[in-house]
């Protein structure tokens, strides 16, 4: 077994969903450069993670989120460009079957991006409809790190149940698991509030990795339940959940405006106060410029509280990921 380098996490991350959803619904080349603008502007702020999946783009698209990544990571030079952290999630594709398939798309994914993956990801787990080809996957996400080809690994959607058990077989070879991601957010509280996975996280030693804090763009303040609503499924979602939502949306308003911040980086602090590593998605410098708005000063134990108070008093919630286990 090859000697694995120690990876060290930054605070907050990019989450490079946002462009893989952008590649799905339309790639324009033009956007290469605007986004490297992007990537410079975060990396020269110290938002150092940035994390994608082999699966953020399609047809000939297919892999791009990772190309680019590779290529702004290659081409910065500046301050923190030594603690830039590319993390992947690996899909658990049903064609994929066996830690073969996990160990050739690591390497696919480390071929795009034009080094190794920092930190190699479980996208979802499939112990919720094909149990029998999860631990396959799984033992060849541990290869990678036993081979040295990854400096970590972590879980995405994950409960706590699962993650113990697979947390147990990692252990067993020596593995460590370094992050589990969820989907968390003042709209999305159901993995820590009720699964409890923060607690197993903690006690593991594990780093809690939030990703869609902004609940898909609800907490920008771009959008009123009289106003304009985006295009595409966020349509639908949004004409149902603001209107249950109102209480939550004055009180993130309130506090964004005593504290002189956007409603978007309250959001954003709100999950680093509650201890996890949040990602949100940036598509544009305006984006990125709110997303580090979000760093180097915290909400106050009271300011917390009011918010817990007010999502937890919400009518309607953000629809849990299909993938997340218990």
């Amino acid at each position: 077994m090859q000697t694995n380098q120690q990876l060290t996490l930054p605070k907050m991350g990019c989450g490079t969903w946002a462009w893989g959803n952008r590649l799905l619904w339309g790639y324009d080349q033009s956007m290469d450069n605007e986004l490297q603008n992007v990537f410079n502007l975060c990396v020269a702020n110290g938002v150092t993670l940035f994390d994608t999946g082999d699966s953020y783009g399609t047809g000939k698209l297919n892999g791009r989120s990772e190309m680019l990544l590779g290529q702004f990571s290659q081409e910065y030079k500046g301050a923190n460009q030594d603690n830039i952290c590319i993390a992947t999630k690996l899909a658990a594709y049903p064609w994929r079957w066996g830690r073969e398939a996990m160990i050739y798309a690591g390497a696919a994914s480390a071929q795009r991006l034009g080094k190794n993956v920092d930190l190699v990801q479980m996208h979802w787990s499939t112990a919720n409809y094909l149990p029998w080809q999860e631990w396959g996957l799984l033992d060849g996400l541990a290869d990678l790190y036993e081979q040295g080809k990854v400096k970590g690994v972590g879980l995405s959607n994950y409960g706590p149940k699962r993650l113990l058990k697979v947390h147990k077989r990692f252990s067993d070879r020596g593995v460590p698991i370094t992050t589990l991601q969820v989907q968390y957010s003042l709209l999305s509280t159901y993995p820590v509030t009720e699964l409890g996975v923060k607690e197993v996280c903690d006690e593991l030693g594990i780093k809690l990795i939030a990703y869609s804090p902004l609940a898909l763009g609800i907490f920008t303040g771009k959008y009123s339940e009289n106003g304009s609503f985006p295009p595409g499924l966020r349509n639908l979602v949004f004409r149902q959940i603001l209107p249950g939502i109102r209480p939550l949306l004055s009180c993130l308003k309130a506090v964004a405006e005593s504290r002189n911040k956007t409603m978007s980086q309250v959001a954003i602090n709100w999950c680093i106060c509650k201890g996890t590593i949040p990602i949100p998605g940036a598509k544009n410098q305006a984006q990125a410029e709110q997303n580090i708005g979000a760093l180097g000063w915290e909400l106050d134990s009271g300011e917390v509280a009011e918010l817990d108070k007010a999502a937890a008093s919400t009518d309607k919630k953000m629809v849990q990921n299909i993938f997340q286990t218990k």
